[in-house]
């Protein structure tokens, strides 16, 4: 019998999750090893450094260069805010002369008697790191930052959108059920909503408007995820989009009934603290929306998760590439030999029959077991 090897989602009630927070760039580290600590504890925070911003002073008041350090009110180090007076020079006994206000706010990093030129560089951006999950600092990265560890479920899903946030998990309909605007009351502000088949563009406005924190669903349709974004999306690299609420699908692009063990697991924890991640990479490099549900410290890790397991004759799949994204089915035939795709690659394939009930072959690359 023919077998393989492919990763599927991540379901479980109980496992150990490991979080890095990492810096983009060295700064300080404001937590040690064995420290508890909440979703929202700042591990790590440091400051990036802004813009310059070049002006030709000495051309701008009519002076040489080698003049530009006298006719300057500020020198090089000095912290100068848009509208002050930067350099004024005077000619003809002091009846005319020419001034210069700073078009910016910085600290002058350059004043050059050779060019003419000034540089002032905006103020650093601040950037905090949180914890992003609760739980126990394992490791501290020097200048970097930590990682995390806590006990909880997960639960993956195969696409979102939006970026880390936390809030209370809040059923809010039936597995098969399609959300409406009615599903969407004000009790559901700061909360992540859990339940139904699709959601649709109207919904996850009113969500927006109302301050839901996240919203975990069966299905989502690319047209309705476009108007509510304003723009077309790609599904290789999410989790950027600015908006004010992280939105995760289960299941795939339509409506498509939640997976019974999701809806039953997150339910089973209505009321309970998340973190949910929508940031979705589905290329090299793998990433998947998350939702995290810490549990005591005590609980039992679920010694019964496989993260990877064999591929055989009916085994439950998801495609996820096109143009079969989201589709699920059963394996009908796993062929030995390599067969020519659409890129004029040879590649491993496997018959899945969807369904619907049409049989299509894909990349073996191109489906995940549905655990």
């Amino acid at each position: 019998m023919s077998f393989a090897f492919t990763p599927g989602l991540k379901v479980t009630k109980s496992t150990i999750v490991k979080k890095e927070r990492v810096l983009p760039i060295t700064g300080e580290v404001t937590v040690k090893v064995g420290d508890a600590v909440k979703a929202e504890t700042i591990v790590a925070q440091t400051h990036v450094p802004s813009d310059v911003h070049m002006r030709p002073i000495a051309y701008i008041v009519g002076c040489e260069p080698y003049e530009l350090p006298r006719m300057m009110k500020f020198k090089e180090g000095d912290f100068i805010k848009e509208g002050d007076l930067m350099a004024e020079t005077k000619s003809f006994f002091g009846l005319f002369h020419s001034s210069h206000y700073s078009k910016h706010t910085g600290t002058i990093e350059l004043i050059s008697d050779v060019t003419g030129m000034v540089a002032i560089r905006e103020p650093p951006t601040p950037v905090q790191l949180n914890s992003y999950i609760p739980g126990k600092i394992t490791e501290v990265i020097e200048d970097l930052g930590v990682t995390v560890e806590t006990v909880a479920a997960l639960v993956q899903g195969i696409f979102g959108i939006g970026g880390e946030r936390h809030g209370e998990l809040m059923t809010i309909a039936e597995p098969d059920e399609v959300l409406t605007t009615d599903h969407i009351t004000k009790e559901c502000a700061g909360k992540i909503l859990v339940g139904g088949s699709l959601v649709t563009a109207e919904v996850l406005k009113k969500a927006s408007e109302f301050g839901v924190t996240g919203i975990v669903v069966g299905g989502l349709r690319r047209d309705d995820l476009n108007k509510y974004l304003g723009y077309e999306i790609g599904v290789a690299i999410t989790g950027q989009e600015n908006i004010n609420l992280t939105c995760i699908i289960t299941e795939g692009f339509g409506e498509m009934r939640m997976a019974g063990h999701i809806y039953s697991l997150l339910d089973s924890h209505n009321g309970r603290l998340a973190s949910i991640n929508g940031a979705t990479q589905i290329r090299a490099g793998v990433i998947r929306p998350e939702i995290i549900v810490p549990l005591q410290d005590n609980a039992r890790v679920d010694e019964e998760e496989t993260l990877t397991y064999g591929m055989e004759i009916g085994t439950r799949v998801r495609v996820i590439r096109q143009p079969y994204f989201g589709a699920l089915g059963s394996v009908a035939e796993l062929p030995i030999e390599l067969q020519a795709v659409e890129t004029e690659s040879y590649v491993r394939v496997l018959n899945v029959k969807l369904e619907d009930g049409r049989i299509v072959t894909v990349p073996r690359a191109n489906v995940e077991i549905m655990e």
